[in-house]
C-alpha cells in the first residue's frame, strides 16, 4: 500500500497536493492524520467519495510500502502516523514542502522542498510534465477530472491568497493556468476561497449583517440590504461574496446609496428618499435566474449569476424591493427528493452479518446499505466505511447492527435540493433515505446531489450546438424529434404517456441514443431502439416493460408481441410494415446484474435507471434520454459518455467489465471499427489484462457452463465475421489475443490469416459467378431421341447449394461467416475442434465436419496421390462436402489443394451423357445396376473415352448388353 500523508489539520494545500500524486501514482491513498480545516471539512462533506481518501485506522500498517509526506517537514504534524516513519520495511519516504524555514526530522529518501507559493504547485508541475510526455507518445486522452484540478487549484488560490501574497511565484501561476485547461471550476474554488476584506469593508459587513432582510422560497433563500455612506465605496463585490457565503444565502442584492455633494457624518441604514448615487450588486447562486437581464432595465449589466446597476436620482429602497421581488419570481422549483433518488433500495436486516453486508455492496456496487427491522422500518444505515473497519479487525461474522449508524437524517419525497444539500454539509452524511409514511421509498446520495449540481451549472452556461458534456433538455428532445420518422415520435410520445399515467418515467437508452447524437443526415433510420422503464414496483412478475409493451400492442395490433418474463424484457415487432418498415421495439424493466463467476449469465433484478445504465459495456452505450414530462429531452450521462463519442473512443465502465463477460471484447471491436472509433488506451489494458489470465478456459473447467464463451460469443463471431469490415475486426481481434476467447492456442498468426485470404478468393469468386452460372456450366447444341447432348464450356466455383450429381452426401449451403469461422476453428489441434464448436453450440453438421476433418484430411492425404484419372479424382471426391473439401484445401500441400481445386472448378459439374430416363428409353429396367452403369457412362465420359451420343450406347452394349 503506498500511502501519501497530510499535516494534522489538513489545509486545501496539503489536500491539493496530495490528489496531485495519487493521480502522478495511481492506487496511492490519503491519510488525513488529524481533523482539518473548517472550509476543508466543508469541502469534504460534499466531495469526499471523488478522492482516495481512507482512515487512519483503517490501515494495516504490516502493508505499507512507501510514504509521501506534503506540506509539512516535520513528523510532530503527522499526529500518530508519525509512527510508520519507523517502520524498518518501508522502502521510501518522500517530502514534498514549500516551507524553506522549517526543520526537516523526518527520515526522507526523497526531498523536494522549494520556495512556491504553495507544495501543490510542485506537484501539479510534475504532473504537467507527465501528460505532456504522455501527449507526445500519442497519448492524447490523458488529462487531469475536473475533480481532481479543482482541489488543486483550490490549495494554490488559498495558500498563494489567489497570487496575492508576498510568497506567490510566476510558477504558482503557471500551475494555476494550467489546472484551469484541465477544467478546474472557477464555481467551486470562489465557494470555497476567503478573500480579505479591508478595515472599511468589514465594517459594513458588521452593519450588512445586522440589518439584512432574507426570505426563502422553494428551499432558496434570497436577501437583501441597503447601506448608506458618506462616499463611493470600492471593493462592494468582495463585500457581497463574503455576505453570500456568511449568510449561506443563494442569492443576495447588496445596495450603497451614498451622496457625493452633501456630507452626512452618520452612516446608518437609509431611509426611502431620493438620492444622487446608487449601486447595487448583484449575486446568486441559483439556477435559472439571470441577474444581468433583471438589471437591464435599470441601465445595470453583467451575468446571469454577477451583475451591479449604478443609478441616480431615483428612490434606493423602492428599487430595491422591485429587483428583489423580481428576482424571487425568477427562481425555478428546484427538483425534489422523489426525483433525484434510487429506488428501489436494497436493504439488509440488522442480524445480517458484516461479511454479507460487504459482499451485497460489492455485488451491487453501492457505498452504504440501509439496515431495516422485520418490519422494513429504518433502524439505521451501515456505509462501506464502517463495514471496512469492521473486517479490519476480524469481525467478518459480527451482526451489522453493531457497527450501523442508528441516529439518522431522513428527508420525505418532497424534500428540495437546497435542503438536502445543506443536511449533507451540516451533517457529514453521504446518503438520506426518503421516508414516506414509515416506508423506505428511496435514497439520495451525494452523488446524486453533484450530479444535479453539475447540471444546473451546465444549463447556466447554455448549450453548445455540438457535441457538449450536458446538452439541454430542448436540445436533446429537439434533435431526438427531428432524426426520426412522425410516425416513430409518435408511437414514443404514446409510450411515455402510459408510462407517466402509472408513475413510471420512461427512457430511450443505448445505440439509438448513440447514433442519433452521431448522425450527421437529418433523418436516422432506427430499426432496433430500446426502452427502459423506471417504475419503481412492478405491476406484476413480467414487471413494468412488460405492463408497458402489452398496453402499446392494443394500440398497434399490428406488432407481434414476444415477452421474457425472466428477463423483465418484452418486445414488440413490425416486419415490413406499411408505417414502421421492419421494426424492433425491445422495452425493458429497469434492472441491475450481477455476474456469478466470469463468463456467466447474469442474474437480473429490478433496479433504476442509474443502475441499468452501469451495467452496460460502453460509455457511449450508456446513454438515456427521457422521454415525457417532466424534464422530457433529459439526456441521462453518469459515465462520460459524450466526452467518448467527441473524442471518437470506446471506454468501459468499469475493470472488471471483460472478466466478467468477454463478448465485451468482441463488442469494443465491432463498435470500433464500424464507427471508426480507436479503443481507450485503459481499456485496451483491460482487455490484454483479461485475455493473459486464462480465467476464461480456467473457468469453463471449474463451471461446466460458461454462457458468454457459448450462444453470445458465437452471436459476437457472427455479427463480425459477416460483416464488411470482417478482416479488419479480425486483424484486431488478433492484435489483442482475443481468440483465446475460442480456445487459448488460437492465435491469429500468419498461416491462419492465409487460409482465411484463400478462403475470402473462393467465396468472393463463387458470387462473381453466381449471376453467370446457369449459361456457363451448359451449352445444349444437340437433341437426338429425347436426350440432351451437353459439351462442357466453362465451370465456375460451384455454389454450395449446387449438389455433386450422384454424391451419397450433397453439398448443404452454409454462410459464408460460418465458413470463415469453421476454417479458423480447424486451425486448432484435432483433439479440440468437436469440442469448442460444441461449445459455441454451432449446428450439428458443422459440430460433425470438426470433428472428423482429421479422418478426411488423412484419407485424402493417402488417396488423393494415387488419382491419375480425372474419373479417379472425382470419383473419390463427391464423397466429401465442399466445405470439408475447402477446408482440408486450405490447410494441405500445394498439390493437394490443386487437385481439389481442379476438381471443384472443372470436373464436378460434369454429368453423366446419359440419365435413367435414357437408360429406360433404350430398354433397361430399373434397378441397382442403374446406379453402377451410370458411374461407369461418367467415368468414360471424364477419362475422354465418349465422345457422343453414339458412343455412349455403343458403351453400355459392349459392357452392360441386353439378354
Amino acid at each position: 500500500m503506498d500511502l501519501v500523508l497530510c499535516h494534522t489539520t489538513a489545509d486545501f494545500d496539503s489536500l491539493g497536493a496530495a490528489v496531485g500524486l495519487c493521480v502522478l501514482h495511481p492506487g496511492t491513498r490519503i491519510v488525513l492524520t488529524g481533523g482539518c480545516h473548517p472550509t476543508v471539512r466543508d469541502f469534504l462533506a460534499l466531495h469526499r467519495d471523488e478522492y482516495p481518501l481512507i482512515e487512519r485506522r483503517s490501515v494495516n500498517p504490516s502493508q505499507i510500502r512507501s510514504i509521501s509526506i506534503v506540506d509539512s517537514s516535520q513528523r510532530d504534524r503527522l499526529g500518530k502516523a508519525a509512527a510508520w516513519l519507523d517502520l524498518p520495511h518501508i522502502k521510501q519516504i518522500a517530502v514534498f514542502d514549500h516551507h524553506l524555514q522549517a526543520d526537516l526530522d523526518i527520515p526522507a529518501t526523497l526531498t523536494q522542498i522549494e520556495a512556491v507559493g504553495a507544495t501543490t504547485t510542485l506537484i501539479v508541475e510534475k504532473l504537467r510534465e507527465k501528460l505532456k510526455n504522455a501527449a507526445e507518445d500519442g497519448d492524447t486522452a490523458s488529462r487531469l477530472l475536473p475533480s481532481e484540478a479543482t482541489v488543486m487549484a483550490l490549495g494554490i488560490h488559498v495558500d498563494t491568497g489567489s497570487l496575492t501574497f508576498e510568497g506567490a511565484t510566476a510558477r504558482d501561476a503557471m500551475a494555476l493556468a494550467w489546472l484551469m485547461e484541465q477544467g478546474a471550476s472557477l464555481g467551486v474554488i470562489a465557494e470555497y476561497v476567503e478573500p480579505s476584506l479591508s478595515p472599511q469593508l468589514q465594517d459594513l459587513l458588521q452593519e450588512s449583517l445586522k440589518n439584512l432582510r432574507s426570505e426563502t422560497l422553494h428551499g432558496y433563500t434570497v436577501a437583501w440590504v441597503l447601506l448608506s455612506t458618506d462616499n463611493y465605496v470600492p471593493g462592494l463585490s468582495s463585500l457581497a461574496s463574503r455576505l453570500l457565503d456568511l449568510t449561506e444565502t443563494d442569492a443576495l442584492l447588496l445596495g450603497n446609496v451614498y451622496n457625493l455633494s452633501e456630507n452626512d457624518s452618520n452612516r446608518n441604514i437609509a431611509e426611502p428618499t431620493v438620492s444622487n448615487r446608487l449601486a447595487i450588486i448583484g449575486r446568486s447562486r441559483i439556477s435559472s435566474t439571470n441577474l444581468s437581464e433583471l438589471f437591464k432595465p435599470f441601465g445595470g449589466g453583467g451575468h446571469a449569476s454577477a451583475a451591479s446597476i449604478a443609478t441616480r436620482d431615483v428612490d434606493p429602497m423602492l428599487i430595491l424591493n422591485q429587483l428583489a421581488d423580481e428576482l424571487k419570481a425568477q427562481i425555478p422549483h428546484p427538483p425534489t427528493a422523489r426525483e433525484l433518488m434510487s429506488s428501489p433500495v436494497r436493504s439488509i436486516r440488522p442480524e445480517t452479518s458484516v461479511g454479507e453486508a460487504h459482499r451485497i455492496l460489492l455485488r451491487y456496487g453501492h457505498s452504504g446499505l440501509p439496515v431495516v427491522d422485520a418490519g422494513d422500518r429504518l433502524t439505521g444505515i451501515i456505509s462501506r466505511r464502517d463495514i471496512d473497519i469492521a473486517l479490519h479487525h476480524g469481525f467478518s461474522h459480527a451482526p451489522a447492527k453493531g457497527y450501523m449508524t442508528p441516529q439518522l437524517k431522513t428527508i420525505a419525497p418532497d424534500t428540495l435540493l437546497p435542503e438536502i444539500e445543506a443536511l449533507m454539509v451540516t451533517y457529514d452524511i453521504g446518503r438520506l433515505p426518503v421516508l414516506e409514511n414509515g416506508e423506505l421509498l428511496g435514497i439520495v446520495t451525494r452523488t446524486d446531489v453533484l450530479r444535479e449540481l453539475h447540471q444546473q451549472k451546465t444549463r447556466d452556461r447554455g448549450n453548445n450546438i455540438e457535441l457538449s458534456y450536458c446538452p439541454l433538455p430542448e436540445s436533446v428532445e429537439q434533435l431526438l424529434r427531428s432524426g426520426i420518422s412522425p410516425e416513430l415520435w409518435q408511437l414514443l410520445s404514446i409510450a411515455a404517456n402510459i408510462a407517466r399515467e402509472r408513475g413510471w418515467q420512461l427512457y430511450i437508452v443505448g445505440g439509438a441514443v448513440r447514433d442519433l447524437l452521431l448522425a450527421t443526415d437529418d433523418k436516422v433510420a432506427l430499426t432496433d431502439i430500446d426502452l427502459v422503464v423506471d417504475g419503481n414496483r412492478s405491476a406484476d412478475d413480467s414487471g413494468a416493460g412488460v405492463e408497458l409493451a402489452s398496453s402499446l400492442q392494443k394500440l398497434y395490433p399490428d406488432s407481434r408481441l414476444d415477452v421474457h418474463g425472466q428477463f423483465q424484457t418484452a418486445a414488440l415487432l413490425w416486419h415490413k410494415d406499411s408505417v414502421f418498415g421492419s421494426l424492433w421495439l425491445d422495452i425493458a424493466t429497469a434492472r441491475t446484474e450481477f455476474y456469478p463467476y466470469p463468463a456467466a449469465n447474469p442474474e437480473v433484478e429490478a433496479s433504476s435507471i442509474r443502475q441499468d445504465l452501469y451495467r452496460r459495456d460502453f460509455t457511449i452505450n450508456a446513454l438515456a434520454v427521457r422521454l415525457g414530462e417532466p424534464r422530457s429531452g433529459e439526456l441521462l450521462d453518469f459515465f462520460g459518455g459524450l466526452v467518448d463519442l467527441k473524442a471518437r473512443q470506446i471506454r468501459v465502465l468499469h475493470a472488471n467489465s471483460f472478466i466478467e463477460d468477454p463478448t465485451r471484447i468482441y463488442r469494443a471491436v465491432r463498435f470500433a471499427v464500424r464507427l471508426g472509433f480507436a479503443i481507450e488506451p485503459q481499456t485496451e489494458e483491460y482487455i490484454r489484462h483479461a485475455t493473459e489470465s486464462g480465467i476464461y478456459y480456467r473457468i469453463q473447467g471449474e463451471s461446466g457452463r460458461t454462457p458468454a464463451l457459448e450462444t453470445r460469443l458465437k452471436s459476437e463471431l457472427r455479427y463480425i465475421l459477416q460483416a464488411p469490415y470482417w478482416k479488419l475486426a479480425l486483424q484486431m481481434l488478433g492484435d489483442l489475443q482475443a481468440l483465446r476467447c475460442i480456445h487459448p492456442t488460437l492465435e491469429l498468426d500468419r498461416q491462419l490469416w492465409r487460409r482465411l485470404r484463400l478462403l475470402d478468393r473462393c467465396l468472393n469468386g463463387r458470387k462473381k459467378e453466381e449471376g453467370s452460372a446457369a449459361d456457363s456450366v451448359t451449352d445444349v447444341t444437340d437433341v437426338t431421341d429425347g436426350i440432351k447432348k451437353q459439351v462442357v464450356k466453362k465451370f465456375p466455383m460451384p455454389h454450395a447449394q449446387f449438389p455433386i450429381p450422384n454424391s451419397q452426401f450433397p453439398i448443404i449451403n452454409i454462410p459464408d461467416w460460418l465458413m470463415r469461422l469453421e476454417v479458423s476453428i480447424a486451425y486448432l489441434a484435432p483433439e479440440y475442434r468437436g469440442k469448442v464448436a460444441a461449445n459455441l453450440l454451432l449446428p450439428a453438421d458443422s459440430i460433425k465436419r470438426l470433428q472428423n476433418l482429421e479422418v478426411a484430411n488423412q484419407e485424402l492425404a493417402e488417396n488423393l496421390p494415387k488419382c491419375k484419372l480425372p474419373s479417379q479424382l472425382v470419383l473419390l471426391l463427391r464423397n466429401y462436402e465442399l466445405p470439408v473439401l475447402i477446408a482440408i484445401a486450405l490447410q494441405s500441400s500445394r498439390s493437394i489443394r490443386r487437385q481439389i481445386l481442379e476438381y471443384l472448378t472443372k470436373w464436378a459439374n460434369v454429368e453423366s451423357p446419359l440419365n435413367g430416363n435414357d437408360l429406360k428409353a433404350l430398354g433397361y429396367k430399373p434397378g441397382p445396376a442403374f446406379k453402377r452403369m451410370l458411374d461407369d457412362l461418367l467415368a468414360a465420359a471424364l477419362d475422354g473415352h465418349l465422345g457422343d451420343r453414339a458412343s455412349a450406347i455403343a458403351f453400355l452394349a459392349q459392357h452392360y448388353p441386353q439378354t
